[in-house]
């Protein structure tokens, strides 16, 4: 296990979402690549102003996007509230986020409103529906992005882990293998946390908790996915989720950093290998691969996912967290760092989360 402390890994993962978060507010959603090396070069290294017909014009280096402004509601809420408290987290967004949208796209926060959250508001606002009649079929990585947080809460608690990311993924996502993934995601970044490497072996840690009863996910085959025998019964369908398939990604991830065989050259074409659209099964895949690819280099994990284009906000962020996780806020660049505007309000943020680590 990692020997940086749990606290620096704790910070490094919220720090790290937060950095990936404003590297993609200027070469956002480039999906003709030699667009994005027209516009910002041959290689991308660092913050950059969006360009003014491009998403988020207006804005400037180091600035967070709408996922920057609900991850931070999230943090806050869960200082605030000493943990997840749904009533608490829905009150900040019809608050302090949905009276700056109107339901189009370029709106609000950021300078661009994701599909989910437009969803969420035209149910909350325009349809006057509660919360939890407020979710969508969208398949992208919001919940992901904000429940990251969670996810650090309870690093050392996977069954509320679990419990918390499902509900709150569930007010703007609805599709069960979306919520699935984003639990899963969660309980990942809660085992880096407690200083695991995102290898080979992970997925069976996460399995084992699959069979002891504390993540909800089905365990639809036997030990190392061992066909049943005749006469076996048919395992016990305790959990929410179909099956623990999202779990076993992160390793299959791990197993092809490790083959010699397998080469992505250079690694931000891991975006052509697994996908650049937004949905969250093109994501994770590319996340998992560059945190475990450069799980003690920060620096190349999250400008490797900013280069593929893309969707490369979103593969920025959960990258960021991912290895964030691993090299500690103490692993990730100064000038990363400093170059956040508001980067101490921030880091306040990361700190008292963190602290929180461990908890009851």
């Amino acid at each position: 296990m990692s020997g940086r402390n749990v606290q620096d890994r704790a910070m490094g993962v919220i720090m790290g979402a937060f950095i990936g978060d404003a590297l993609g507010l200027g070469p956002h959603w480039y999906y003709d690549l030699s667009g994005l090396r027209r516009d910002y070069g041959d290689w991308i290294a660092g913050y950059t102003d969006p360009k003014p017909d491009r998403y988020h014009a207006g804005l400037k280096a180091g600035q967070l996007s709408q996922a920057g402004f609900i991850l931070k509601l999230m943090i806050r809420s869960l200082v605030d509230q000493g943990g997840y408290d749904a009533a608490d987290f829905c009150r900040r967004m019809d608050e302090e986020l949905f009276p700056l949208l109107d339901g189009m796209p370029v709106s609000g926060p950021g300078g661009y409103t994701s599909q989910s959250i437009r969803e969420a508001w035209r149910r909350r606002v325009q349809q006057k529906l509660p919360w939890g009649q407020t979710g969508s079929h969208a398949d992208t990585t919001e919940a992901a992005e904000r429940t990251l947080a969670i996810a650090v809460r309870y690093a050392y608690q996977p069954d509320r882990l679990a419990a918390a990311i499902t509900d709150n993924a569930m007010l703007t996502q609805v599709d069960n293998t979306v919520v699935s993934m984003t639990v899963a995601y969660g309980a990942v970044l809660g085992l880096l946390i407690q200083g695991h490497m995102l290898d080979t072996e992970l997925s069976g840690k996460l399995m084992a908790l699959v069979k002891s009863g504390v993540l909800p996910f089905h365990a639809v085959t036997g030990d190392d996915l061992q066909p049943p025998r005749p006469g076996d019964p048919d395992p016990p369908r305790t959990g929410r989720f179909a099956s623990p398939d999202a779990l076993l990604t992160p390793s299959y991830m791990a197993a092809a950093v490790a083959d010699p065989e397998i080469r992505i050259e250079p690694a931000w074409k891991v975006s052509i290998v697994y996908g650049m659209p937004c949905a969250i099964y093109h994501q994770l895949p590319a996340a998992y691969y560059l945190a475990a690819r450069f799980h003690d280099d920060f620096e190349s994990a999250v400008l490797h996912a900013i280069n593929g284009g893309g969707q490369n906000q979103a593969r920025a962020i959960l990258t960021g967290a991912l290895a964030g996780a691993q090299t500690g806020l103490s692993g990730i660049p100064r000038y990363l760092l400093d170059g956040l505007e508001d980067s101490a309000t921030l880091s306040k943020l990361a700190v008292d989360l963190a602290a929180m680590v461990g908890s009851a």
